[in-house]
């Protein structure tokens, strides 16, 4: 069933769609009065619509019953992504939130291949904005995870350090995510490196502060593959993924 997002919960039984929302279901879609659409107002409830009416610039849904998100992880685990080649970081970007990721937030390391100027990020951080939208809806979310504007490493801890378990994935070794995750914890921060790794004094600098070095096996990752393998133990471990 396809799924739309709005910014408010509605405050009548009927829900308008506009702009991009409406010209997709209509035009992209092709749907028709009376078939079902879902919307989530992105603060825990879905709604189970009807389209009642199909407009030049709106479609107008009916609201046939609410009924509570169950798609959301019960921890809420962000995502400190090194700054990886484009087309690497916008796969990343579309799995980490099909697998639940809660914020995403580009990060620039000693070590980072490709570093775009502020103009250029700009455009990279809408673009990875758009396709968290679209992996939200495909995969059901009852949020729009967001992609943060670029920190820089040392930003990257200190914004860590508010979370229950801070955690960089350090191919120099660290401790299994079966000994450090636990399923009472509620917020998680992962730290993801760039291709060519942290810098030892990037790991020095983290663990000093507090973030725990964490692994994920004797094997080699890459960057792309990291996230993904991280937040799906994350998610076993926490009960979100059974």
């Amino acid at each position: 069933m396809p799924r739309f997002f709005i910014d408010v919960p509605p405050v009548s039984d009927t829900v308008t769609l506009t702009g991009e929302d409406a010209r997709h279901l209509s035009r992209s879609l092709r749907m028709k009065e009376g078939e079902a659409v879902t919307v989530s107002d992105q603060q825990g409830t879905d709604y189970r619509c009807t389209i009642r009416e199909l407009g030049q610039d709106h479609v107008l849904l009916y609201i046939e019953d609410a009924v509570p998100c169950h798609t959301e992880p019960s921890v809420r685990v962000r995502l400190y992504q090194a700054l990886a080649k484009s087309d690497k970081f916008e796969w990343i970007v579309q799995k980490a939130v099909e697998l639940g990721v809660s914020e995403i937030i580009p990060v620039y390391t000693a070590r980072c291949v490709s570093v775009p100027d502020q103009k250029s990020m700009r455009k990279k951080e809408q673009r990875y904005q758009k396709i968290a939208l679209e992996a939200a809806k495909q995969s059901g979310r009852g949020i729009i995870p967001q992609v943060k504007e670029s920190v820089s490493f040392q930003d990257a801890i200190s914004g860590m350090l508010a979370d229950d378990l801070p955690l960089l994935f350090y191919e120099g070794g660290g401790e299994a995510l079966s000994a450090l995750v636990r399923q009472e914890y509620r917020t998680i921060s992962i730290l993801i490196g760039p291709e060519g790794g942290f810098s030892e004094e990037e790991v020095r600098c983290a663990l000093l502060q507090g973030v725990h070095a964490a692994t994920l096996g004797s094997r080699i990752l890459r960057c792309e593959t990291a996230p993904v393998c991280a937040l799906s133990v994350i998610m076993y471990q926490t009960g979100n993924l059974s």
